[in-house]
């Protein structure tokens, strides 16, 4: 395996010293939860700011039990002519998260696609656990498509997201179709947890960021203590049926516990006839996305994130406008 960065590894010692939560109790869990992020020019560094020219704006959408929050990026329209629409869903563990840690992809989809895009601040475990979250996601997913041209955004729809938020990307991906909408075109899945009844690798028990102990505290807390694993909203790898599931880009890190089930649910889709491109980046830990400060190959992800979204929802537009009148 290629050698991880020191500073990389210090980061994930420290974030692990601060925000663990494999020994924690859910009281404690939830006191976690209600800490703000501060906002100052270390963890700017770290996690990314809102590229220049990218508006952000808060506004509250209908949920299934109450109003789900959600962030809208946009760039100003340079051009004339429907602007995709990507939806996404941050990681956390389904416990922890939330729109700032989104700032910097979501900004950078926005600026390098042109995309509307929309962040959904889903309901957390373990005071909501599954499958609210699924529900918020998707929820928000068919809200988005229905007020598509409010947002200013009537171009094709695509989902992404990172850790939890590429298990819920897939998940939405499975719910879309089996209840027939909304269309989406595309999905981007950042280093997914695709099967929760998986084992792990033991040479990756104690990786930075995940470790063996923290995977089975987030299990517990999300699933609870009558949630089934093996759902297939919970793992999207256990579905009885990939056919028909959007193209996929589906992103690995070589040090992450979580690597075997982004490579098995790659198989799985293509095994069932769903375009899919898969890259592993080799010498960097679970969530490196999240951290292009300290991980170089942060920004090389994020533009393969942009040409493949690009690519696709462009497609889908060049094959819409060649569409015969009714």
């Amino acid at each position: 395996m290629a050698r991880m960065e020191l500073k990389v590894r210090a980061w994930g010692w420290l974030t692990r010293r601060q925000a663990s939560v494999a020994t924690r109790s859910e009281e404690e869990v939830i006191a976690l939860q209600r800490r703000h992020v501060p906002d100052n020019a270390v963890l700017n560094w770290v996690l990314g700011s809102l590229p220049t020219g990218i508006t952000k704006a808060d506004r509250t959408i209908p949920g299934p039990d109450a109003d789900i929050p959600v962030r809208v990026y946009r760039r100003p329209q340079a051009s004339q002519g429907p602007r995709p629409l990507v939806v996404y869903f941050h990681g956390g563990g389904f416990v922890f998260g939330g729109p700032r840690l989104g700032d910097w992809l979501c900004g950078q989809v926005a600026s390098g696609v042109g995309a509307i895009v929309v962040s959904v601040d889903y309901r957390l475990a373990p005071l909501h656990r599954f499958p609210a979250a699924v529900e918020d996601c998707y929820a928000a997913l068919a809200w988005a498509a229905a007020n598509a041209a409010e947002l200013g955004a009537e171009g094709p729809l695509a989902v992404m997201g990172e850790s939890a938020g590429g298990t819920l990307s897939a998940v939405t991906c499975l719910l879309a179709r089996e209840r027939g909408g909304p269309a989406i075109s595309h999905q981007a899945l950042i280093y997914p947890a695709t099967d929760m009844t998986a084992a792990r690798p033991a040479a990756l028990a104690n990786a930075p960021f995940l470790s063996q102990q923290e995977m089975t505290a987030y299990r517990r807390l999300y699933l609870g203590p009558d949630g089934d694993p093996a759902n297939p909203w919970a793992s999207p790898l256990l579905a009885a049926d990939h056919a028909g599931l959007p193209p996929a880009l589906i992103q690995v890190a070589e040090h992450d516990p979580l690597r075997e089930d982004g490579i098995r649910y790659a198989q799985a889709l293509r095994d069932a006839g769903v375009p899919v491109r898969f890259t592993e980046y080799v010498g960097v830990p679970h969530g490196f996305v999240n951290f292009p400060g300290l991980c170089k190959s942060a920004a090389q992800a994020l533009a393969e994130i942009c040409a493949e979204q690009s690519a696709a929802l462009a497609a889908v537009k060049g094959r819409a406008a060649n569409e015969p009148a009714a």
